[in-house]
């Protein structure tokens, strides 16, 4: 096969008729061929002068990320019971303060409904049945899961409404 012989895409190109096809255009264009050809140019050359001022950036390296650690490296496991230990009476300590100040807000609600002349205590029991079905409806949720899950048993998950 001759490496000048013309296949594929290249067969239906003629260079000759490309530039007759050029000269037909250029005198079928009269008098205004060069304000065509100088709006034309004008067209690539903003075209190009638009690209050229484009920023192209490679990808952004990934971060370089430093660890920082408080804790000693090398804490005997009694340091660290006694960490843990700390740490959830802290935790305790605060709930125990949040629920407080959750009951005293629910208290100042029931005042202002009675000073209201609502009935604060069926709507509290009302709230308190809502609530409770919708710890059951998740309850269940979780012991469906647990089943799918191939858990055999899902009661032995402990229910946190008994804790």
């Amino acid at each position: 096969m001759s490496p000048f012989k013309r296949s594929g895409y290249w067969k239906d190109v003629s260079p000759t008729g490309m530039v007759a096809e050029f000269r037909m255009v250029w005198k079928e264009a009269g008098n205004n061929r060069w304000r065509i050809a100088a709006l034309s140019a004008a067209c690539t050359f903003g075209v190009f002068y638009l690209m050229s001022t484009q920023e192209g950036k490679a990808p952004h390296l990934p971060p370089k990320v430093t660890y920082i650690s408080v804790l000693k490296a090398h804490r005997t496991d009694a340091e660290i019971l006694a960490e843990n230990v700390a740490n959830q009476t802290n935790k305790e300590a605060w709930l125990r303060e949040q629920a407080r100040r959750d009951k005293d807000v629910r208290e100042l609600y029931k005042t202002i409904g009675r000073v209201s002349g609502m009935d604060v205590d069926k709507i509290a029991r009302e709230a308190d049945a809502e609530d409770a079905a919708r710890e059951k409806a998740e309850r269940a949720k979780i012991e469906e899961t647990l089943r799918r899950g191939g858990i055999a048993n899902p009661k032995l998950a402990p229910d946190p409404a008994v804790q």
